[in-house]
């Protein structure tokens, strides 16, 4: 099935201008009608009304058959009955300059649309739902209150309106800026969920890198021998973990080269972890540790995250450790459980529904909790409340750029209505 969308004022007229209906019709909001397409197919079309449909306008959607040659012959229809193609992304700038939704729900159509896991999808249509504008409106709401409770002392002094003491400036500076840093905070964890993350896996020939590889992935993807070197190139897929995308890069195993080919894939193993967002280092638990296991961890460390993972778990142990170790065996399956949720941690943060994932989100969010902390310490240090208005609308500007812009109606609608000066 395909659908032809219409949008406006125009929406019924062009429908009716297309569509045989049967004798006396009549357009009701959000009900469906059989009608028949210039002879071509049987359709459905259903109406929405203004203000409570996608665009916020009224809209017909006119659910065909799904071959192409249909779906085309109906738009050419709409577009000779004076309708045009709509740009794209148009139907949803449409809903949010008509206030139906706001830009954070706009933004989670697009990551609707582009998701590859079905947790990203969940995740997309929760904060199409509103779920961080939800997170954010108390917290701008708070600002807005305390921006409205100084400006009302000083404009309306005649008038003895009591401005908070200093303590309670603090104290309300210092519950928003809880908030919004908890709320930034989430932004790790919802980097991953947005855009994955790249694992790369490595570790000294014959560690059973190439073996955890496949076993990650549940397929036979690279070629595994008891001959050292085997792998020489990068070999990489993409998987899902906890819903999470995890792209897992198997590379060559890391000694001194035996030939030229295999020194150039030990170097691409190297750029390999420095690439990545995290860094397996596989070791054999079956042998001693070598002085190169210890050099390829401490390598790891200096760039970035890693975990260090123990392979051929149900073999006799020779390895002694002193850096915790997750055990595995990739032939048997053992400890690979455990080690995904250290790659893809389930945590609180999983089951909240108002995490970060946008990346302008979180540096807006930073912004406004920086002029908070300016705002504070000019607080602390009795400076004018004049001045320290500035430090507050400039928190309040990021997150305007986030939810919406405050207008000075809104301000000074709070003055009155809290303060209820002139009367």
């Amino acid at each position: 099935m395909g659908v032809v969308r219409l949008s406006g004022s125009d929406a019924r007229r062009i429908a009716e201008s297309i569509l045989r209906f049967r004798p006396g019709h009549e357009w009701t909001p959000w009900t469906v009608t059989l009608a028949e397409l210039s002879g071509v197919d049987q359709v459905v079309a259903a109406f929405f009304a203004a203000p409570r449909s996608y665009t916020a306008e009224d809209l017909v959607e006119i659910s065909c058959h799904g071959s192409p040659v249909i779906l085309r012959f109906c738009v050419e229809r709409a577009c000779a009955a004076g309708a045009r193609l709509a740009e794209p992304g148009e139907f949803t700038l449409r809903a949010y300059v008509n206030g139906r939704i706001d830009l954070p729900q706009a933004e989670a159509v697009r990551d609707l649309i582009e998701a590859t896991t079905l947790y990203q999808a969940r995740v997309a249509a929760q904060q199409v739902e509103g779920s961080v504008s939800k997170r954010i409106r108390p917290i701008k709401e708070q600002l807005v209150e305390l921006i409205a409770l100084l400006e009302a002392g000083i404009d309306f002094a005649e008038d003895d309106i009591s401005v908070a003491p200093l303590e309670e400036i603090l104290r309300r500076l210092s519950l928003m800026e809880q908030a919004l840093a908890a709320l930034a905070s989430t932004f790790d964890y919802g980097k991953m969920v947005h855009s994955g993350i790249t694992l790369a896996i490595v570790g000294r020939p014959n560690v059973g890198k190439s073996s955890l590889f496949n076993r990650l992935l549940e397929q036979d993807r690279a070629i595994v021998t008891d001959i050292p070197g085997t792998t020489r190139d990068l070999v990489s897929e993409v998987a899902a973990i906890r819903g999470i995308p995890v792209k897992f890069v198997d590379t060559a195993g890391i000694r001194t080269g035996q030939d030229l080919v295999e020194t150039l894939g030990i170097e691409r193993s190297y750029q390999a972890m420095a690439d990545a967002d995290l860094t397996l280092v596989v070791l054999d638990l079956a042998a001693p540790i070598h002085p190169d296991d210890l050099a390829l961890l401490e390598r790891a460390k200096n760039q970035g995250r890693w975990i260090l993972v123990g392979n051929k778990a149900d073999l006799p142990r020779a390895a002694e450790l002193t850096e915790d170790c997750i055990s595995v065996s990739a032939l048997t399956g053992e400890g690979i459980g455990r080690l995904r949720d250290e790659i893809a941690p389930t945590t609180s943060r999983e089951q909240e529904s108002g995490f970060i994932t946008s990346i302008r989100h979180e540096r807006l969010l930073r912004e406004s909790l920086e002029a908070l902390a300016q705002a504070g310490k000019a607080a602390e240090f009795g400076i004018p409340h004049e001045m320290l208005l500035l430090d507050l609308y400039a928190a309040l500007r990021p997150l305007d750029a986030i939810t919406g812009a405050t207008t000075a109606d809104d301000i000074l609608n709070r003055i009155f209505s809290t303060f209820c000066i002139g009367k």
